[in-house]
């Protein structure tokens, strides 16, 4: 039973402590105004290409998809941080509240399958592929490279020193 609560207090520590690092991570990249999303957008968008071995003619009807569906999934990510800022006073508030986060979650699914189907009407199946992919990898870059006080470009904010790779 010691080792149970033991497992469950240090499990507990280590969110308490990837949260305070998150929350740092985030102030200081909104406070340094270092984030750029036209920038981050650039940087998707060249790593895609690469990584996914995009022509310049498949990039160009690839991209504004992409860009569309992104949009349209950045839309509901909103509306889920604003539900998440609340808290019901009862028990059926609760309810309504999971059921609403449920419903917006399976929403952001749908629009990702329609955005997938689109993006084989545009190119084969093995770049829409390694485009998913690709963007999956730099997505965890960079949130990695943040997380280690760094910019997109593996850089330490207000240093010009490169990250080991």
């Amino acid at each position: 039973m010691k080792q149970f609560i033991d497992h469950i207090l240090s499990m507990r520590a280590a969110i308490v402590v990837s949260a305070i690092c998150l929350c740092a991570v985030t102030a200081a990249a909104q406070s340094k105004g270092k984030f750029s999303p036209e920038k981050y957008q650039a940087e998707l968008e060249q790593f895609i290409t690469s990584e996914a071995g995009l022509s310049a003619q498949e990039a160009a009807d690839f991209f504004p998809l992409l860009r569309e569906m992104q949009e349209k999934q950045r839309a509901i990510y909103n509306q889920l941080k604003a539900a998440a800022r609340t808290k019901p006073a009862d028990e059926n508030g609760c309810k309504k509240a999971i059921q609403k986060r449920d419903q917006m979650e399976l929403e952001l699914k749908s629009i990702q399958q329609m955005y997938h189907n689109k993006f084989l009407g545009v190119l084969p199946a093995s770049k829409v592929l390694g485009a998913i992919m690709a963007e999956e990898r730099f997505n965890r870059k960079m949130f990695r490279n943040w997380g280690m006080g760094r910019g997109p470009q593996g850089r330490r904010h207000g240093h010009s020193s490169q990250m080991k790779k």
